[in-house]
């Protein structure tokens, strides 16, 4: 039996231009949270990439250590406790950028809500132009790869071992 092998070619952006992406997006989110959150203020323009840029780097560094210290939290509340993380990245945030005010916890929790909600929205297009696309490998011909409805994936996908051909063989 002939083996058949979809591979997966991926189009993601790494590097400093996803860092540059991700604090555009983060400076949209954050301006337009600021203006529906009260509690919270963003004085300037430039003070907003500077805490898109301070979040984005709480979130790639000190996130994962709170996490791991309320590991117990997280797991009791199945998840939610991670709302409070959140919470605690703007309030260090606000601690570290100074014309980016937050009143108190409860400001920094809705905005940080918000903020992740409004991040998901304008990641959307971004996600669906990074979504894999699905070839079929070199060694098989455009008629092994037959896909009828259009989702990236074939009807039917014969792989075999041949080691488990030998054996099934044998035994007949």
């Amino acid at each position: 039996m002939k083996k058949k092998v979809i591979r997966i070619t991926s189009n993601t952006y790494s590097g400093p231009w996803g860092f540059l992406a991700q604090v555009v997006v983060m400076t949209l989110a954050a301006i337009v949270a600021a203006y529906i959150v009260p509690g919270v203020e963003i004085e300037t323009t430039r003070t907003a990439i500077l805490t898109a840029v301070v979040i984005a780097l709480l979130n790639n560094f000190i996130r994962p250590i709170l996490i791991v210290i309320t590991l117990p939290f997280t797991i009791g509340t199945m998840g939610l406790f991670l709302l409070v993380v959140n919470a605690v990245i703007i309030l260090l945030a606000s601690r570290l950028v100074s014309r980016f005010h937050v009143d108190g916890f409860w400001s920094a929790f809705f905005f940080s809500l918000l903020l992740t909600a409004i991040n998901y929205l304008l990641e959307i297009p971004n996600k669906y132009m990074r979504r894999p696309e699905y070839q079929p490998s070199e060694n098989s011909s455009i008629d092994d790869h037959v896909d009828t409805d259009n989702d990236g994936f074939a009807s039917y996908e014969d792989v075999t071992d041949r080691y488990t051909d030998e054996s099934n063989n044998q035994e007949h």
